[in-house]
């Protein structure tokens, strides 16, 4: 598996970014970089695996006062296979390379699930609740 960034302006007739959920991720980020900026390597990214886009991760933004927020999504048909654990940990690298001091923070449903278990699994821990514009009350999780 491998991380690819998301550009600002993706070839969307790449054979690789054909299926409806590539297709809808691509438009989300086609919205999303110029409300949240693009400052690689504070950015989306494709997950891959075996030539196919199978989910996409990233950071929200670049990191303020010393934070910033991660997001995976694997897209349904593979959720399970452990490509989320994969993404979390590189997005862990990636960011401990560009700023070993960065805190990374996540959101989860305020409940006990996958996303959950995933973050407790790479060293994150729950630090209260907070609102979230698409979660509403949600975990927050932080991981120094």
């Amino acid at each position: 598996m491998q991380l690819s960034p998301i550009p600002l302006e993706p070839d969307t007739s790449n054979p690789l970014y054909q299926t409806e959920n590539c297709q809808a991720l691509i438009s989300i980020y086609d919205e999303y970089y110029p409300k949240a900026g693009y400052q690689p390597p504070w950015t989306g990214y494709f997950i891959i695996r075996d030539n196919t886009v199978v989910g996409s991760c990233g950071f929200t933004k670049a990191p303020e006062n010393g934070r910033t927020e991660i997001a995976l999504w694997t897209f349904p048909e593979y959720e399970g296979q452990g490509i989320a654990g994969f993404a979390c940990g590189e997005l862990i690298r990636i960011a401990h390379e560009a700023d070993p001091t960065v805190v990374l923070t996540a959101k989860t449903a305020p409940e006990e699930n996958a996303s959950v278990h995933l973050l407790q699994k790479n060293g994150f821990n729950r630090h209260g609740t907070v609102e979230d514009e698409e979660i509403g009350e949600a975990w927050l999780w932080e991981k120094s």
